[in-house]
C-alpha cells in the first residue's frame, strides 16, 4: 500500500463519487509531484451504515462501482479501509499514523470542511493540521461544490433520486444515475400476466429509489429500448427480495444471463398493494401507458456504459 515517492491523499466516503469528490481528486493532483502517487482512502461499510444500521444511508454505487469511478478518476491507490469496532476504536492520532503516515507516506491531505475522525469523532481539520505538522504533511480543505446554487452531496443526490428528480441528480453526480446487472430467474408471474420482466439483484443496498419508473435500458451494448420497471419488494404478489424488474416494450425473448443497464426517466408511482390480479393488470397497463407517455418526451441516452 506504501507509495515510495510519497502521496496527494483525500480521505472519504466517495459514495457516488459525484463532482464534489472529482474536485477532491482534481486538488490532489495539484498538488503531487510528478513522482507521488494520488491515493484515496475511503471505507466500508459507510460509518452511518456501522454505527446506525436501521439507518443506513441508501447506496448510490456498489464497492465495485467506486473503486471503477475512482479508477477512471485518476486515482492511482484506493485504500478501503474496514470500518468495524477496532478501526472505530482508533485514535485520531492512531488512524493518522496508521493510514497516513505509515500507510501511504502521505506529503499532502486533502478533507472537506465538516471532517471529522477517530474515536467518537474527536478529530476535525485542526486536529488534522497539527498532527500534519507534527508528521510532516500539508492539509488542504476543500469547498463544497455547487450547482445551481445546491451543494453537491451524497445526500443530495439520494434526495432528489427519492424523488424522481433524475435529471437533478445526474447534474450533481456529473453523469445518469444507472442500475445494471445481470438477468437472474424470477417466479415467472410477469410473463403469466402478459408482462414479462428481466430481472436484476439490487446489488447496492439499501437502494436510493423505488417505486414504477420509465426506464431505457439496453442488453449488453445494444440500443437502448423503452421499458417500464418497478424496483422494490413486488408487496402485490407476496415478494421478499428486491428486484428491478424491467419489462420493455415490444419485445420478446428469454434475456436470462444477458447483461442490462437501466437509466430511469421519470417516476411515475410507488408501489402498491392490490387486493387481486386483476386490479394488478389493470394499474400495469396504466402504467405502461403512462411509461409510453413519459418516454415519448425523451431521448435515449447517449452517453457510453458507466463503470460498473
Amino acid at each position: 500500500m506504501y507509495a515510495p515517492s510519497g502521496a496527494a491523499v483525500a480521505i472519504g466516503n466517495f459514495d457516488g463519487v459525484h463532482r464534489g469528490h472529482l474536485a477532491v481528486i482534481d486538488r490532489c493532483k495539484q498538488l503531487a509531484q510528478s513522482d507521488q502517487a494520488i491515493a484515496m482512502v475511503t471505507f466500508e461499510p459507510l460509518p452511518q451504515a456501522f454505527f446506525c444500521p436501521e439507518q443506513a444511508p441508501a447506496r448510490l454505487t456498489t464497492v465495485h462501482q467506486k473503486l471503477c469511478l475512482l479508477r477512471a478518476a485518476g486515482v492511482d491507490i484506493t485504500w478501503l479501509m474496514r470500518f468495524d469496532g477496532r478501526f472505530a476504536g482508533l485514535t485520531a492520532r492512531e488512524f493518522v499514523e496508521r493510514a497516513l503516515v505509515v500507510g501511504l507516506g502521505a506529503r499532502q491531505v486533502v478533507v472537506g470542511a465538516d471532517f471529522r475522525f477517530g474515536r467518537g469523532r474527536e478529530g476535525d481539520v485542526t486536529t488534522l493540521a497539527a498532527l500534519g505538522d507534527e508528521f510532516g504533511f500539508g492539509v488542504h480543505v476543500e469547498p463544497a461544490v455547487l450547482c445551481n446554487g445546491e451543494r453537491i452531496s451524497s445526500s443530495g443526490i439520494r434526495q432528489h433520486l427519492a424523488a424522481g428528480e433524475f435529471d437533478q441528480a445526474a447534474a450533481l453526480l456529473g453523469r445518469p444515475f444507472r442500475m445494471g446487472g445481470h438477468v437472474v430467474r424470477g417466479a415467472g408471474l410477469g410473463y403469466k400476466l402478459g408482462y414479462p420482466t428481466a430481472n436484476l439483484r439490487i446489488r447496492a443496498e439499501p437502494s436510493p429509489l423505488g417505486g414504477v419508473l420509465a426506464v431505457y435500458a439496453r442488453i449488453a451494448d445494444g440500443p437502448w429500448l423503452p421499458a417500464v420497471a418497478n424496483l422494490g419488494r413486488r408487496p402485490a404478489v407476496g415478494g421478499g427480495e428486491p428486484l428491478l424488474e424491467v419489462h420493455f416494450f415490444d419485445l420478446d425473448q428469454d434475456l436470462y444471463g444477458q447483461r442490462l443497464e437501466v437509466q430511469f426517466v421519470a417516476k411515475l408511482r410507488d408501489e402498491l398493494d392490490f387486493g387481486n390480479l386483476e386490479a394488478l393488470v389493470a394499474q400495469m397497463k396504466r402504467d405502461e401507458g403512462a411509461a409510453r407517455t413519459s418516454l415519448a418526451q425523451a431521448a435515449p441516452p447517449a452517453e457510453a456504459r458507466t463503470a460498473e
